[in-house]
This record gives C-alpha cells, structure tokens and sequence, in this order.
C-alpha cells in the first residue's frame, strides 16, 4: 500500500469483501449527505457487543478509508489476532466516509500524496476541510443538525457501541489518542506500535490542550465540571458525536497518525526559550493569516458567493477571526511558559517548563492553517476568469511555497508511508477495542 485509496475505491472494495465473505460482511446505506451522496456501512461479524468506526469524518485525512479496510479484513477472516476481533463475539460497523461532500472536494490529496515525492505543497493544495459548523462529528457543537451528523446519532442509538473509534490523520508531528474516558491498557500498545514502526508518539498536542494526560501520547476528556480547562470553542464539546457513546456507556477513541513526522514531537526535554517562541509563533499565525487575507479581500469581488462555494465559506471563516483566536489561545501557556522561566532564574519552585514537544504541536499549527486558507484561495484564483486574479495567484504562491519550505525544514519533517500509518492505527483500534471491550460498560 503505497497511497490512499479514494472513497470509491474503498467503497468499491467493501463491495468485494461482501462477495468474499458473504457470511460474515453486510454493506448498508445508513445515511444520505446534504448533497445526495450515500453514506454507506461495512458490518462485519455477528457478534453481540458493537464496536463502531468512523472512516473519513475530516475530508483532509484520508487515511481512515485505508485503516477501515484493513479492519474489515482482519475480522471477516477472523484471524486470531485477538478476542475483540473474534467474528462471532464483536461485531465491527465500519462507516466507510462520513463527509462524503468534504472528500468530493479533496479528491486530489490521494494523487497529491502518492510517492515518490510527498510535498506538503501538494497537499494543502489539494485539501479541503470544511468550515466546523460543516464537519459532522464537530457541528452539534455549534447547533448545526447535518444530515450527516444525525446518520452517526441514529447508528450509534441503534448499536450502543462499547467503542467508537474516529480515524484521523494529522498532517505533521507524531501520533496521538483522545478518550472521552480513559482505556489504561491501551498505553503500552500504542506505545510499542509506534516504536516499532517509527512513528513519534506526539507529547502535548493543540487538539487536546487541556485535556488530562494519563500516559505518553493518550489524552482524555475532562469531566463536565471542568468545562474551563477546555481549549477555545470546545467547551460544548459534549454535544458531539464523539460523547454520544457515552449515553450507554460506551466510550470514544480518536485515533490521530501523521502523514510526515518530526522528531521533535517526542522531545521531552525542556525548551530554552519556550516563552519567546510562542510569542514569535502568536505572530506568526497572526502575520501570516494577515497575508492570506489580503490577498482574499483583493479577490472577494470575482469569487464564487459563500452561499454557494465551501471553499469561500471556509476562506470567510478563517479571515474573520480563526487566526486571532488561535494565537489568543497560547495566552496561559505563554505565561506558564514566562513562570517557568523565572523560576528557573532564581531556582525557585514553579510550573514545569514547557517541553521542546508541546512548543512542537503548537509549531505545527501556527504554520497550518495560513498553508490550508492560501492552498484553497490558490484553487479558487486558478479557476477564475478573471483578469486580476493571475497576479494574485503569483503574489500568493510565492509566500504559499516559502511557508511550505520553512514548515518542511524548521521541523525537519519525513513523509511516513502509507502502510506505517495504516498498520499503527489499526493496531492502536484493535488495542481499544480490547481495553473497552474488558472494561464493564459505565453508566
């Protein structure tokens, strides 16, 4: 396996694995996406406790339509490899794509990404990822009902899970798991997978910031009550799809596997200069974003309307305040960062210093989302007609190729092939599945 396969592809070969094991694999249409496209469910085995995947729930990762496949696999032989894969004692139901209209306008990342010669230029020329109010796992947050969104709810009614797994892909630094409770035997096998295939394990990560950190690499949610140790715009956060296990007390593992790696991401030893770099890093985000902006408000006359284009809903998103609210959210570990600082100085006690892989994870972010606003403005300007938008295109690509050139160099990024991040993540899904599976439901 040396790429991503597309959705059709994976559908495709859900079909065939019908065929192959008629016994043991149904395929089902559970769903259908606010564009009319299906949403489509692998079930493989007949056993009593359910554990639910969810491929593709952000159109930028492709790398769960793969994992899922591997899965269905391992089950419908009914390999050995372990109880929770055991056909007759758990049933796997594998959504094969959960934004089907996402991956329609991100069908150019499995091309973008096939070897030789990854490049994260065309990658985030390639990617789209939808505003959240537009992402299914994330828009109840938000009090947006999409189609999409109520097709998981009523999977997950009818099955009560004892785990859902929601399959990610970063696109650099190491790799991570998010619990809404935590599964302790599932640390040493995440662990030891990732060791064995070359995979940093991401030490603090921008997705779980404040989140407890029982083991390596595994963060799990707070309790309701410390809804304030929360990052930014998740303090709703239990209105998703991921806590909606939780009402029969199951349990949810999001499963993050980077596209290129960096061994900063599982550097533990303390960052000289924490405090300085995450003020150059709020800059960056800020000053950065500010450019792509720019050049966007230059565009806004020739652009297709927001209502009817997602990428421009997206751009719109970003410009209003998404930079801002990033860099504002480094406000506490800036000053932990300062605290920790002077402590040092007078050798006196105070917070742990930030780590060279926690300034890493923000690193990564900071450098992001400009490279995914200026990757979908380039598209929108190569479609145009108009006749500014070919030196638009030319002032922005030249700022998009040396955002790419330093993020690549700065953290000395390495394309991660596509079978390693299958392998680790499959292993990590299997592993949760055994510690949920040994876990008395909770209530």
């Amino acid at each position: 396996m040396n790429r991503y396969p597309t959705v059709a592809e994976v559908t495709e070969s859900a079909r065939r694995l019908v065929t192959r094991f008629p016994g043991a694999c149904r395929l089902r249409r559970i769903g259908v996406s606010r564009a009319g496209r299906a949403i489509e469910m692998l079930s493989v085995g007949h056993g009593p406790r359910h554990v639910l995947v969810v491929a593709r729930p952000h159109p930028d990762e492709p790398v769960g339509g793969a994992t899922a496949l591997v899965l269905a696999e391992w089950v419908a032989r009914g390999d050995g490899r372990s109880a929770a894969t055991d056909p007759s004692l758990v049933t796997w139901d594998i959504v094969l794509c959960l934004d089907p209209d996402g991956a329609a306008l991100s069908d150019g990342v499995e091309a973008a990404t096939a070897g030789p010669g990854h490049t994260l230029a065309g990658y985030f020329r390639a990617a789209f990822r939808p505003v959240a109010a537009e992402q299914p796992e994330w828009a109840p947050i938000v009090s947006r009902q999409l189609p999409e969104s109520r097709a998981l709810f009523d999977v997950i009614d009818e099955l009560r899970p004892h785990l859902q797994c929601s399959l990610h892909n970063v696109d650099a630094g190491g790799s991570w798991v998010q619990l809404t409770r935590d599964l302790p035997a599932l640390a040493a096998p995440f662990k030891a997978s990732a060791a064995e295939l070359g995979i940093p394990v991401q030490h603090g990560t921008y997705d779980a910031l404040y989140w407890d950190n029982p083991a390596p690499g595994i963060h799990v949610l707070p309790p309701p009550d410390s809804a304030a140790r929360l990052a930014a715009g998740s303090e709703n956060i239990g209105l998703s799809t991921w806590c909606a296990p939780q009402r029969y007390g199951g349990v949810t593992a999001i499963v993050e596997v980077p596209m290129w790696a960096t061994g900063l991401a599982d550097d533990l030893s303390p960052h000289p200069e924490a405090a300085h770099v995450l003020r150059d890093l709020s800059g960056l985000v800020r000053e950065s974003g500010r450019q792509v902006t720019a050049v966007f408000d230059r565009a806004r006359g020739f652009l297709p309307p927001a209502e009817d284009d997602p990428p421009r809903r997206v751009l719109e998103w970003m410009a209003d305040d998404l930079y801002d609210l990033v860099a504002d959210s480094w406000t506490r570990l800036a000053r932990q960062a300062a605290d920790a600082s002077r402590a040092e100085a007078s050798r006196t006690g105070g917070p742990a210093p930030l780590t060279r892989a926690e300034v890493c994870a923000l690193d990564v972010v900071a450098r992001r989302q400009p490279l995914r606003a200026a990757g979908l403005l380039l598209r929108l300007l190569e479609a145009s007609d108009d006749r500014a938008a070919p030196e638009l295109h030319r002032e922005l690509s030249g700022l998009y190729t040396a955002w790419c050139d330093d993020f690549e160099q700065a953290l000395r990024l390495r394309w991660v092939p596509v079978s390693r991040q299958v392998e680790h993540q499959a292993r990590t899904v299997v592993a949760a599945a055994e510690s949920a599976l040994d876990t008395p439901l909770t209530r």
